[in-house]
C-alpha cells in the first residue's frame, strides 16, 4: 500500500508535505522548472514507504492511506502512478 494525493490538492499544491517526506517521493517540488504547469502534487507509489508523515502537513486533507481513500477519489491512485510514468 501507499499514500495517495487526491482531488483537494488540485489548485492548492501546498508543499508542506514535500518538506517532511523522508524519501522525497512527492513531486513536483516547488523549485522544479515545471512546477507551475502541474495542477497538483503526486506521490510516487514505488518510492513511498508508507510512513504517513505527509498526512498531517496537508492543509486541505488531500493525502490518504490507499485503503482509506474515499470511493469518490479512488481514481487518484492511478493518476498519481501515471504521473510518475509520464514524468520520470
Amino acid at each position: 500500500m501507499t499514500y495517495v494525493i487526491a482531488e483537494p490538492c488540485i489548485g492548492t499544491k501546498d508543499t508542506a508535505c514535500v518538506e517532511v517526506c523522508p524519501v522525497d517521493c512527492i513531486h513536483p517540488v516547488k523549485d522544479a522548472p515545471d512546477f507551475a504547469k502541474h495542477e497538483m502534487l503526486y506521490i510516487n507509489p514505488d518510492e513511498c514507504i508508507d510512513c504517513g508523515a505527509c498526512v498531517p502537513e496537508c492543509p486541505v486533507d488531500a493525502i490518504f492511506d490507499e485503503p482509506e481513500l474515499p470511493e469518490k477519489w479512488v481514481r487518484f491512485t492511478k493518476i498519481n502512478a501515471d504521473w510518475f510514468k509520464a514524468n520520470r
